[in-house]
């Protein structure tokens, strides 16, 4: 393919977790006495600590988790992530990439003891009404974890940071750099992000307009990828300093049937792609409804994707 610099990596390095979700037994408590032994077996308590619980909704840590869930001005002032659900706890721990600040664990389950390790220990079990409210799920028969982790250090939000020194900070001499515009549904910004990590590219920034890659949705559909991968938010003055920055050129991804700027639209083939080889490339891709802006459309070269047979577009 033109732009990827090397073949993706197979499918199970992404949905393997060293960590099984079958060693993650829950257990119901059937007799009054049952938690205190259950307390006493865990692994998250040492001798003479009290298990830490909590069933109000009111309780300021679920306000706090309740609000990184649902604000991402917050989550950015607090540098903190709601990750729900186990098997993607498991998934980002496997690989190493974010701290766990809090484990909260369904009341009656079992806490691994490789989360218990990577958590230090800061394990606090919720009642089934505060695991609805937090994960904002109706059902918790698929939710007995949630974790409040760091968000990764290669984040970086121009608005809050110095430009300059932020781009210097996140993408050091890039040779590809994803560009999103107006991605608002967060399991494609998700998907997208997961895309360029698997081809190895050098980073992502999102334009105005896109939806938070911190978005619980988000975070599930990158598997991962958005806490590896340089994620940069600015504006078209900030893209524009990049691509000056890096001697970069830009491409944007655009349907040659439609009607602004097809008659400048080229179609990738072949010999586009050998000669982009040695281009450093930011590739725009606009988003599902809208397709690209103007901003997009006038500072890109647009290329087209040919598609065998017919095909519609919404």
């Amino acid at each position: 393919m033109l732009l990827a610099r090397v073949p993706p990596p197979s499918p199970s390095a992404f949905n393997s977790p060293t960590i099984s979700v079958r060693a993650f037994h829950r257990r119901r408590l059937a007799a009054p006495g049952a938690a205190a032994t259950a307390a006493s077996k865990s692994p998250s308590l040492r001798v003479g600590q009290k298990r830490k619980q909590v069933a109000s909704v009111a309780n300021p840590l679920v306000k706090h988790c309740v609000k990184l869930r649902d604000s991402a001005a917050y989550r950015r002032s607090c540098r903190r992530l709601v990750l729900v659900g186990l098997a993607p706890i498991l998934e980002i721990c496997r690989l190493g990439l974010a701290a766990i600040d809090c484990l909260l664990l369904l009341d009656g389950a079992e806490v691994p003891g490789e989360l218990h390790e990577l958590s230090g220990g800061n394990v606090v079990y919720v009642s089934a009404t505060v695991m609805k409210k937090i994960s904002g799920m109706q059902s918790v028969d698929s939710t007995e974890a949630i974790a409040v982790m760091h968000m990764p250090k290669h984040f970086c939000d121009l608005g809050d940071d110095e430009g300059g020194a932020g781009l210097d900070a996140s993408f050091q001499s890039p040779k590809r750099i994803l560009v999103l515009d107006g991605i608002q549904d967060p399991g494609n910004l998700g998907t997208l992000i997961r895309s360029a990590c698997a081809f190895k590219w050098d980073g992502v920034f999102l334009l105005p307009a896109c939806c938070d890659p911190f978005n619980e949705k988000a975070l599930r559909a990158a598997r991962g990828a958005s806490l590896q991968l340089p994620i940069v938010s600015g504006n078209w003055c900030d893209l524009h300093d990049l691509v000056t920055r890096y001697g970069m050129k830009m491409l944007a991804g655009h349907p040659e049937s439609s009607s602004d700027g097809s008659e400048r639209t080229h179609t990738l083939s072949n010999e586009l792609a050998d000669s982009l080889m040695s281009e450093s490339l930011c590739l725009v891709l606009g988003s599902e409804g809208n397709g690209l802006s103007e901003e997009t459309v006038q500072a890109c070269d647009l290329v087209s994707i040919p598609m065998e047979g017919e095909y519609l577009l919404y």
